[in-house]
């Protein structure tokens, strides 16, 4: 195996001089580009463990989010890294499922390996970031935010945007309006059903309905919001109109509406998460859009500037929806 002293030799310098070129040490222009063409002849590459060792410092990152099939998470985590790779750093990629005891062991792997940062999108309120916090590890919540925990945040404003979401509803002239959430305990599911039950109270007076017979929590996936459906469904007086708090479960949403043949607009479905397919489907898909990308994007920046040592108060960076009007909120059925 090539060592240090070996392109040391080869470039008629002292490992020292190796050393300090590849941990970003001052050196000659001329010294560091005989190193790095010794380096590149015999093949060397310098340990990045021991790198980070010396240096008291990981150059890898955390990133855990709960879904990667969904595609929010995955613009989401590009976002993540496209801003850690101007640094050089690399980002750990980690799934948990909505699983509380496969987040918290990836949150303990991020301990164990003394990751120079950490990003989670947290699966409930009730997740603990406090250890991490007591290593001084540097940690930005993003998307969900765990109860109490003392970090960085970036959100977007669920409940605005389910307030806007279920609004526009009312407009189009629905009135037994759904709401299928995600889990119970999770902030992105109880402040986009906050909005949606703000919106109704304020309609009230138009004849709109504020039953809570009409909310169902599932599990942000496409069979939970199948589920969920098919229980309105089956309710004596179904809903005219549904606002899904998320992507994937408003698929299911469709399915089962497909399966008794009863498609939007007659019964009005708007989704808190575009797709890419949204305006190709017939009816096109009415969808509060967020801003996936721009989440990651900001977390990455805000993580970076902890882990460079910067003291200033925590941070709450909270983005705004933008609701894109197509064809299946087109109005019910007369």
């Amino acid at each position: 195996m090539v060592t240090i002293h070996d392109v040391a030799r080869a470039a008629g310098v002292s490992p020292a001089t190796v050393s300090r070129v590849f941990n970003g040490g001052n050196v000659t222009p001329a010294r560091a580009r005989s190193v790095q063409e010794a380096a590149a002849a015999l093949g060397f590459a310098p340990n990045r463990v021991a790198r980070s060792l010396r240096k008291q410092r990981s150059s890898v990152i955390a990133l855990i989010i709960p879904d990667i099939e969904n595609p929010f998470f995955t613009s989401l985590a590009r976002g993540v890294e496209d801003a850690a790779q101007r640094t050089s750093l690399s980002v750990v990629l980690c799934n948990s499922d909505e699983d509380t005891d496969k987040e918290r062991r990836y949150l303990e792997v991020a301990l164990g390996e003394q990751m120079a940062g950490v990003i989670v999108a947290a699966s409930r309120e009730e997740t603990d970031l406090g250890p991490l916090i007591a290593r001084g590890t540097p940690v930005v919540a993003v998307d969900r935010r765990p109860r109490d925990a003392e970090v960085d945040a970036v959100r977007v404003d669920d409940r605005h945007g389910g307030e806007v979401a279920t609004r526009h509803l009312v407009q189009a002239g629905y009135r037994r309006i759904a709401c299928v959430t995600g889990p119970a305990g999770a902030s992105t599911s109880e402040e986009r059903l906050a909005g949606y039950r703000a919106a109704l109270d304020a309609a009230r007076e138009e004849g709109v309905v504020a039953d809570d017979a009409y909310v169902r929590h599932a599990d942000f996936r496409v069979e939970g919001g199948r589920a969920a459906m098919r229980e309105l469904l089956a309710l004596p007086e179904p809903p005219d109109a549904v606002f899904v708090a998320n992507n994937l479960m408003t698929i299911g949403v469709l399915d089962a509406l497909r399966e008794v043949d009863r498609t939007p607009p007659g019964v009005g479905v708007l989704s808190f998460g575009d797709v890419p397919w949204a305006s190709l489907v017939r009816p096109s898909l009415t969808a509060v859009e967020l801003p996936s990308y721009e989440l990651g994007r900001t977390a990455a920046d805000l993580l970076l500037q902890r882990m460079e040592g910067n003291a200033f108060p925590l941070q709450t960076v909270v983005l705004r929806t933008t609701l894109q009007v197509r064809e299946s909120t087109a109005g019910p059925v007369m």
